[in-house]
């Protein structure tokens, strides 16, 4: 039987010399290895209990869906500035070269309520941070992070550090 790492191409040098990108499009494009991905994250979550799930734009939002359906549970969205249509507040958070901002929706998380945060890499940890601020201004509480994979090299846990982080896959390096 295959690893998840399995179905994930690595593609040398790129998107510059030294790095060994992890391209994921190998992976959701086979059946077995998607299958196998999205089983093993909803695994990770059967003990959990929590009332909703946040995805990342935007691979988050392709291990999120089938996730959010099998547990029955609301996936709320938090996407690029400008991208949703009702009321939202937004974070801005710093990029390796300028910053970027996100926003979710304002009567998309009610106080109190538990939530996981679920995106397909941690690597500086910065969208996920940015993300935990905004659930957590709405009065969320956010019981886990969870992610199919990891760049260590990068720290993201030293950002994102006090939270619960489960990964399927860890990379060392970047």
């Amino acid at each position: 039987m295959k690893n998840l790492e399995d179905y994930i191409d690595v593609i040398p040098n790129f998107p510059e010399e030294g790095i060994m990108f992890r391209d994921i499009t190998s992976l959701i494009a086979d059946p077995e290895g998607f299958r196998l991905a999205i089983d093993s994250l909803i695994e990770r979550l059967k003990d959990v209990d929590f009332d909703a799930l946040v995805a990342l734009e935007s691979r988050g939002f392709i291990f999120c869906a089938p996730v959010a359906y099998e547990l029955n549970k609301p996936m709320v969205l938090v996407r690029k500035k400008g991208k949703l249509p009702k009321a939202t507040i937004s974070e801005e958070y710093s990029l390796e070269y300028g910053t970027a901002t996100i926003e979710i929706h304002k009567d998309s998380i009610l106080p109190g309520q538990k939530v996981i945060l679920l995106d397909d890499l941690i690597a500086t940890g910065g969208t996920l941070k940015a993300t935990a601020n905004l659930v957590e201004r709405l009065g969320g509480n956010i019981v886990k992070i969870l992610a199919l994979s990891e760049l260590k090299g990068l720290n993201g846990r030293d950002l994102l550090s006090g939270y619960d982080i489960d990964v399927l896959i860890s990379y060392e390096g970047k």
